[in-house]
């Protein structure tokens, strides 16, 4: 059985500084001393949670993707986070999965978080990204995402799961930091699946708080790893033949509800 091993990087983003948080984490990924194999950044890491995409919304042939592609390929690591994106004339909280060769996949964000003016600057996307990476699935999602479980459920066919990780990148803030931690475990047992996420600290441009709380949560519910109030870069790895036996032994899965998601 295989593992996956994946370092989160936490930590305060620039504000609408593209070029400043695109250095931070070149620094930041450079420090890494363990061997990883993906390496996950907060939502919006180039800018920070920003409702000005008119202003700092990049193209896909911009210099964030072009330094993901070109990091991806220098630390031969998959790299991963969401940034602000235009594309035919509409804006996207669009999350990134760049391998090392410069092939990706792309993920907009689903919900956009309506009490903070997001669904009047962005567009909603409307298909799930489960990627793949060593003989493992993995399913993409965004900050806000997390409040609808319909959209990270198991859908089980053929008696199989159809990923193994879930992860989050956010901005999630600190005055809601209970539903973050709660949720990220409860996905977690749910869909019998290792859940990370992975959010920002510091102050953001609009004097909201975020303490971070990114987390490893296993297919039980257990946290691995849970940090507060401070940069933090952590690597782990996850464990193929623990997450089948666990299936194994409590077949949860296979007695879920099969369902379609509607786009209407």
């Amino acid at each position: 059985m295989s593992t996956l091993t994946c370092t989160l990087i936490q930590t305060k983003l620039f504000w609408e500084d593209a070029a400043a948080n695109r250095k931070m984490f070149e620094e930041k990924i450079n420090s890494i001393k363990e061997k990883t194999e993906v390496v996950i950044l907060p939502e919006m890491f180039s800018t920070g949670f920003s409702m000005q995409p008119e202003k700092y919304a990049e193209t896909m042939d911009g210099e964030t993707l072009a330094w993901m592609k070109q990091f991806a390929s220098n630390k031969k690591i998959i790299l991963t986070g969401s940034l602000m994106i235009k594309e035919e004339e509409q804006y996207y909280n669009r999350l990134i999965w760049m391998l090392p060769n410069g092939n990706y996949g792309c993920y907009d964000k689903r919900h956009l978080f309506a009490h903070g003016d997001e669904h009047n600057h962005y567009e909603s996307g409307n298909k799930r990204l489960i990627s793949s990476a060593k003989g493992w699935k993995i399913n993409l999602q965004v900050c806000y995402d997390l409040r609808f479980p319909v959209w990270a459920r198991q859908n089980i066919s053929v008696d199989q799961a159809e990923y193994d990780v879930l992860i989050y990148v956010a901005n999630w803030p600190e005055r809601r930091s209970l539903a973050w931690r709660t949720l990220l475990q409860a996905r977690a047992i749910e869909n019998q699946c290792y859940v990370i996420g992975v959010n920002r600290v510091g102050d953001d441009g609009n004097n909201v708080h975020h303490t971070g709380d990114s987390m490893v949560v296993d297919p039980m519910g257990e946290i691995l790893y849970n940090k507060k109030d401070e940069e933090d870069i952590f690597t782990i790895t996850l464990d193929k033949k623990y997450l089948e036996t666990i299936r194994t032994k409590l077949p949860f899965l296979k007695d879920a509800d099969r369902f379609i998601i509607s786009n209407e």
